[in-house]
């Protein structure tokens, strides 16, 4: 079992050379939304534009601070599309950066689940340049190029970082093996020879294809590390979004791609540093304007219970907004029963009764688009508020990859392709309660 998943600032190596890193951006440079990030630029392509080009997300991870390592050199990081396509584009992120930060070079081609490519290796690059520097607080988005990406296959996407250029913006819990080089531009290696390992993402936010009319958009899931697969089988894709993806792929007739954007240690309400900003903050980012972004799927709020001792009304009433952008925005949006605990470090009594309550109006408010019954699925008959044991990973309060299967087929396909709810207006958005009691030194999601 891995301690302390959502690495902190400086630690953020396994072996002598697990190092961080930072990617930059092109011309066309988009704020990553939340708050204290850069104005988005007019060049970021709006909904109807991106429907238009039939782009949709085949894979996503949501960035968050990795500190300052002093690295430079490449890192190849190792990617799960959830749907194939013919063209490609790649988005690189600075949103926690602490100055502009130079990428230098940048490639992707299909590849096995070792990073080494076992097609066409593609020179990336942002307004015809092969190099490009991201402001501050800013991503950017490669120019889109011709690479046949099958669907539920991994890709290896190379970013070469020439100067340390402070902190930098990653994804600390990848269940997946990546690598990187110190030093040196690899970008266009075919194999990973010359890498040495590590177990974080850095600099990459998204994988776009353009795919085929069929597939009718992207379901972006949103949470904590019970999305984000901890506890998973290494390089095996076994998150639950995984599991949806391949249940959408061998679905007849249209289908939908799948966007993960869980993070370890997340919260609904509260920013927590290397858990990322909260649900609430990051959803601009992270899901509205995810290509091809039509459903969300929300589970998420244990953490704010067990870690912030949040109450069931603030964690409402932070749901309530998240339900308001997404129809701002013309998402439709299914909220997610929260998993049991029992067990768990932080669990108690009185937590599983702010837990039951939230369950509670998740079910029969009709605030959601739907609802899908995760705690249901995956509760132990003989006692609803423990994880049932065949699918608990053994900290009871993560699934085991029978239990991230049986997430992934409590969710009604069908109900993923009604139409969406008009968009509202601003004005009928409901405002957050906050106030929690801070984050305490507990092992969250």
């Amino acid at each position: 079992m891995i301690s302390g998943r959502f690495l902190r600032r400086y630690s953020l190596f396994a072996g002598a050379l697990l190092l961080s890193l930072a990617l930059g951006s092109s011309p066309a440079f988009a704020s990553p939304g939340g708050s204290n990030h850069a104005t988005a630029s007019q060049s970021r392509p709006t909904a109807a534009q991106r429907q238009d080009d039939h782009w949709v997300t085949a894979w996503s991870a949501s960035p968050v601070d990795m500190g300052d390592a002093h690295y430079t050199g490449t890192v190849r990081n190792v990617v799960f599309s959830s749907t194939g396509g013919n063209n490609v584009r790649v988005r690189l992120t600075n949103t926690f950066g602490s100055q502009p930060y130079e990428f230098g070079d940048a490639s992707i081609g299909v590849s096995d689940s070792q990073g080494n490519i076992t097609g066409p290796i593609v020179p990336l690059t942002f307004s015809g340049q092969r190099s490009v520097t991201v402001p501050q607080g800013a991503e950017v988005v490669s120019d889109p190029v011709s690479l046949t990406v099958p669907s539920l296959h991994d890709l290896a996407v190379s970013v070469y970082v020439p100067h340390d250029d402070g902190e930098q913006s990653g994804h600390p819990d990848a269940q997946q093996v990546n690598y990187l080089t110190q030093g040196t531009d690899n970008v266009m290696d075919r194999t990973t020879a010359a890498y040495g390992q590590l177990s974080q993402w850095y600099y990459v936010d998204s994988v776009d294809v353009t795919t085929q009319p069929q597939v009718q958009g992207t379901v972006v899931a949103l949470g904590d590390s019970i999305t984000d697969g901890y506890q998973s089988t290494v390089n095996a894709n076994k998150r639950w979004p995984n599991d949806l993806a391949r249940r959408l792929d061998a679905r007849p007739g249209v289908t939908m791609s799948v966007a993960d954007e869980g993070i370890s240690g997340n919260q609904v309400l509260q920013d927590e540093g290397g858990a990322g900003v909260s649900a609430l903050h990051r959803f601009g980012r992270d899901v509205a304007e995810r290509a091809g972004a039509k459903d969300v799927i929300l589970l998420e709020g244990v953490n704010d219970i067990g870690s912030s001792d949040a109450q069931a009304s603030q964690i409402i009433a932070g749901y309530k907004q998240i339900i308001a952008q997404a129809h701002a925005a013309g998402l439709k949006i299914f909220g997610g029963t929260l998993t049991p605990f029992k067990g768990a470090s932080y669990w108690s009594p009185e937590k599983e009764h702010t837990r039951d309550v939230v369950n509670r109006w998740i079910r029969t408010s009709g605030a959601f688009d739907g609802v899908i019954d995760f705690a249901k699925a995956t509760a132990d008959p003989s006692d609803p508020e423990m994880f049932y044991p065949p699918y608990d990973s053994g900290d009871h309060l993560h699934p085991n990859d029978a239990g991230y299967q049986a997430m992934a087929n409590a969710v009604d396909l069908g109900m993923l392709f009604h139409p969406a709810p008009q968009p509202v207006g601003a004005g009928n958005r409901v405002a957050p309660a906050l106030g929690a009691d801070p984050p305490q030194p507990v092992r969250p999601i």
